[in-house]
């Protein structure tokens, strides 16, 4: 199994996870088009190129999607009982289409479940960043994880 039990968590610790992305012009047309996002910031060169950008700038849902799936195989394959929230979205820097994103995931909190006994929630900042080193996303994901079997 990839991911984590509870009990494999620090509070604290940072996972730096090593594989990374390039985005492409078919993410982003894509991604954006099967979500009915159909801004002309995502989808359209001309009008884009007259923003301050210059250029459309990648669906921020996929770049969160992007962040978070980047970050699964080390801390929730197949450990995870689903998802309880996300919190604080940000994203402080655009993402084009070329960009590479990596992710590193900081555990913040570890809560034994109340009401599951076999479980337990799992505070998780996860950070996106480019190329460069700048942060472009970064959110609060709550996970109920499973605890290692007895």
């Amino acid at each position: 199994m990839a991911g984590r039990y509870y009990e494999g968590f620090t509070e604290g610790e940072v996972i730096k996870h090593d594989v990374r992305r390039t985005v492409t012009e078919t993410d982003n047309v894509l991604f954006s088009t099967l979500t009915m996002n159909t801004a002309a910031i995502h989808l359209d060169h001309d009008y884009s190129a007259q923003t301050e950008f210059g250029k459309p700038l990648v669906n921020s849902v996929f770049t969160l999607g992007l962040v978070v799936g980047l970050s699964i195989t080390d801390t929730t394959l197949g450990t995870t009982v689903g998802n309880l929230g996300w919190e604080d979205v940000r994203f402080p820097k655009p993402v084009f289409v070329g960009d590479t994103i990596r992710a590193e995931t900081e555990v913040m909190a570890l809560r034994e479940s109340k009401s599951r006994p076999t479980q337990g929630i799992v505070t998780f900042l996860h950070r996106g960043l480019n190329q460069r080193g700048e942060v472009v996303c970064e959110c609060r994901r709550l996970a109920l994880m499973l605890r290692r079997p007895a």
